[in-house]
This record gives structure tokens, sequence and C-alpha cells, in this order.
């Protein structure tokens, strides 16, 4: 059986060193890390995890909690590839649950975790509200972030984004670029993320002294076929636009889909706007003009956030994250621009 003494006996240090390495201090330096990991592997040793974490009372585990209506997504993916990402560089293993369909749901996520002794959970809340979110935080001692609200009792413990300032910079643009009949297509009822983006296009329009004309807000449901049938619904209504912008890239491809089958062109009959800018954004045709969400970033923060936490450090509150619009192919200049 190879023990922890075989580790560094390999790696040319002490045991106490090894478990320092295990323990994810920041007191080994990154050369002895990287030949402690390489002796790890080398040797085969397996460190009794359950052992460890009742010694030490920490389990190096970070939970991370999304519904299962959210996963399918390229969005997502980003989200959760960088969150494996940087906690895997903090030496820490991420661990996925399910908040499935409900708040009590999201709460059994939380237990769930919890039973398996995290030392910190992230949450990406689709239920719960943020009185709930700032109750957990205070019931329970070990540090938990939430991703994508704005909390204000605990505003330290949460990384959100200017969703409403975001899409009012969207629409005004497409508004500069001679757009006055702009459609929209909202995410799945119940979003907070979905209500502050469809309040951003209407302040938009509001501040540009357009009508608000609810037969051009259409549902969606952040899928690329929701974006299809929505469009489809739009233009089965007569309702003229020469603008669309949708909730997210994956409706917007689908909305392009549905305007190609009806003969429409992009971008000299319809421009068309996305949010998020997936990684197909800048390789669709045409190349889609979108809303950069600094995802990578938010979660930087995120899990710089929670190891200060952990190792009692103070933290401070921190600031929005903002997107920004990325301009391509798809927005052409719309009537009122032309006429000029």
């Amino acid at each position: 059986m190879i023990t922890m003494l075989d580790v560094a006996r390999k790696a040319g240090v002490s045991k106490a060193t090894v478990s320092r390495v295990l323990a994810g201090t920041r007191y080994v330096s990154k050369a002895t890390q990287q030949k402690v990991f390489q002796a790890i592997e080398e040797t085969g040793y397996r460190p009794n995890l359950l052992a460890r974490s009742l010694a030490t009372q920490k389990s190096q585990n970070i939970g991370l909690i999304v519904t299962h209506s959210l996963f399918n997504g390229p969005y997502f993916s980003e989200l959760l590839y960088q969150t494996a990402t940087l906690t895997n560089n903090y030496g820490r293993q991420l661990i996925l649950a399910d908040g499935k369909t409900s708040a009590d749901d999201e709460r059994a996520a939380i237990e769930f975790l919890l039973d398996l002794r995290c030392d910190a959970i992230i949450i990406y809340p689709r239920f719960l509200d943020t009185a709930a979110l700032e109750a957990l935080i205070e019931q329970h001692a070990i540090p938990i972030m939430v991703v994508n609200r704005q909390l204000t009792q605990h505003a330290e413990h949460c990384v959100w984004a200017t969703h409403q300032q975001n899409t009012f910079d969207a629409v005004r643009y497409l508004i500069q670029r001679g757009h006055q009949d702009i459609a929209f297509i909202t995410g799945l009822p119940g979003s907070p993320t979905a209500a502050a983006r469809l309040a951003g296009y209407q302040q938009a329009l509001a501040a540009h002294q357009l009508p608000f004309e609810p037969g051009r807000v259409i549902q969606g449901a952040w899928t690329s076929l929701s974006g299809q049938l929505a469009t489809q619904q739009l233009l089965a209504s007569q309702i003229a636009f020469s603008a669309l912008m949708a909730s997210n890239d994956d409706m917007a491809m689908g909305a392009a889909l549905a305007l190609h089958e009806a003969g429409k062109r992009l971008p000299q009959d319809v421009s068309l706007v996305g949010f998020d800018d997936i990684n197909m954004a800048a390789f669709f045709l045409p190349p889609l003009t979108t809303v950069h969400v600094p995802v990578a970033e938010m979660i930087q923060h995120t899990l710089a956030q929670l190891v200060a936490m952990l190792e009692g450090k103070p933290v401070s509150v921190l600031p929005p994250f903002s997107g920004r619009l990325i301009e391509r192919a798809s927005v052409a200049d719309g009537p009122a621009r032309r006429d000029q």
C-alpha cells in the first residue's frame, strides 16, 4: 500500500510538506507543489479524503448549485468550465449539485453539499429569491457566494452583472443606427435575468420617446428552438420590425433560422442582436452582434472571495460586472438612418 511517506521520499520532501500540499495551504512553493503532485501521480497514491477531512475539518471541496434546466447551453458550459478550472487552480475539488425545479430543491441541494462537508458553496439561483438567499448566508457558518443575483444585506457574498444597463445600451445602439421598430425575445418567465434584460429594452425605448408595443415582445425560453418559434410567431403577427434583439445568443440563432426561412436577409432586411457572446457568435453567418458577459472574470472573483473567506481574510463588496457590446455584421443601418 502506497503511503504519504512513500510520496515524500519520491518527491524528496518531508511528510509534513506533502500533508501541507494536500491540505491546500499557501505556505508551499509552486515548485515544491509540482514535485509532490508528480510524485503522487507516479506512485499512484490515493489519500484517504474522509480521514483527512475529519482530522482537519476541511474537505478542500467547493460546491456549486445550478438547476438542471440551465445546464443545456454554451453559456453555462462556459460557467462550469471556468468554475472547475479556477477551483482546481486553488487545489480544490468542485462538486456540482442540481437545484432541480423549485426553491425547496435548491435548499435540498445546499443540504446535500453540506452533508458532503464542502468548505464553501456557490449558488447560481433559479428559484430562491433574494430574501431566502440572505437568510441562508446568515444560517450557515461556511462561506456562500451567490452568482448573478444582487444582495443588499450581504453584498460581499454576491457577484452580479449589469444586465439591464447592457440591454439598454444594445437597444440604444440599434436606435442610433436608425431602427425604431425593434422587437424583443424574452427569457423564461420568473427569471431575474430575463426581467432585467426586458426592463433594459423598455427603458431604452422610453429614453428615446419610442412607443412600447407589447406585440413586439415575444416569450422565449433561452433555447434556440424557442427563439425560432418566437420569431415565427412574431412574423405571423404581421407587426413591422426592422431589428430584433434576443435575450441570449441561443435564441438569436434560432431567430436567424426563422428569418431565413421567411426569406428575410440578415442584416439587410432585419438586424439581429444577441446577449452573452458565446463562442459560436463570432463564427455565425453573419457574425452576431451581441453583449459580452464577463463570465470568466465573475467566476474568478467569486472563487477569490470564497478562498479569502475560508482563510479568514477580510473581504469587501465587489462592484457589479458590466458587459460590453460587441459589434459584428448582423446589424445594418435602419430605415430612419438610410432616409437621412
